[in-house]
């Protein structure tokens, strides 16, 4: 099965397809001319432009490559990608400061800490280590966070030991993790609902000093997948939703109870579900004001 990843430009998905024979990522360029065209049909505006570019004599059109990607009526079609390089060329193309802001995005470096954890935790599925972990123990959710961030964090693993904030929100004090983890871990999870509510308090907890939110939403699908067999879509919950769901949740966990809920997919042993939901929960933490971390 092909490793699929979802990445987001100013909140418009650019998918993307491992190539196992070059090792290279290939962009559905469908997308990207979405993007950079604004167009209301791409794929209408791709199909003219590929041809006045074979027509030009263009190279970037002779290095694409066909992919098939779930498609607005559900089904999997063939759809036109190109490699890294592919990319930059196509981009330089089109005019305007929305190409040079699209490069920008493009181009970005994956040595950061971001890139380098993404890596680890799709690294997760393969490695078989949450077939051994415990589900909703405090234990679970330090090897989760102890694998994507060791060797990034200094305290990967690691409960905090200082008290942190995030606006005008101060997560729970460091001082009674010695009661209130413990607490959290006996919480039952038999139902949807006490799952929930045991993934709010683990949120209000925020027990590292980084990588609260990535750590734990695996750890809750881990819950779910044992107690339900059923995972979270998490492609099926906008980011602000989620994020103003989760800002309100420590006194109404109504609005995050509804996201969960209408995003549950009994497709818990699927790859590409995994793969996804990284991509989503990574797309959660990107820079634009908005993290739970």
């Amino acid at each position: 099965m092909s490793k699929l990843s979802f990445r987001f430009y100013n909140d418009k998905e650019v998918r993307a397809v491992w190539g196992e024979e070059n090792h290279t990522w290939w962009f559905c360029v469908v997308d990207i001319v979405a993007i950079l065209s604004e167009s209301e049909n791409p794929a209408v505006y791709w199909r003219v432009m590929k041809n006045r570019l074979k027509a030009q004599g263009d190279q970037t059109v002779t290095k694409c490559n066909a992919f098939k990607f779930l498609a607005s009526d559900g089904k999997k079609r063939l759809f036109d990608t190109l490699d890294s390089d592919g990319v930059i060329q196509l981009a330089k193309t089109f005019p305007g400061k929305k190409a040079t802001g699209f490069l920008d995005w493009f181009l970005y470096s994956d040595n950061s800490i971001d890139g380098q954890s993404k890596k680890k935790a799709y690294a997760l599925f393969e490695s078989g280590l949450l077939k051994n972990m415990e589900p909703g123990t405090v234990k679970c959710l330090q090897q989760i966070h102890a694998y994507i961030f060791g060797g990034l964090y200094d305290f990967a693993g690691q409960i905090r030991s200082k008290n942190i904030s995030k606006g005008d929100f101060s997560f729970a004090p460091y001082q009674y993790f010695y009661m209130s983890l413990p607490a959290i871990e006996k919480m039952p999870e038999t139902t949807f609902d006490e799952i929930v509510d045991k993934y709010v308090e683990m949120n209000v907890a925020h027990p590292f000093m980084e990588g609260n939110g990535r750590s734990t939403r695996i750890w809750l699908d881990m819950i779910f997948k044992r107690s339900l067999k059923k995972c979270v879509d998490w492609s099926k919950i906008s980011k602000n939703d989620y994020m103003d769901a989760m800002k309100s949740s420590a006194t109404d966990s109504t609005g995050i109870r509804t996201l969960l809920r209408s995003a549950l997919t009994g497709k818990i042993h699927d790859r590409e579900m995994f793969m996804k939901g990284i991509d989503y929960s990574y797309y959660y933490e990107s820079e634009d004001g908005n993290s739970d971390d």
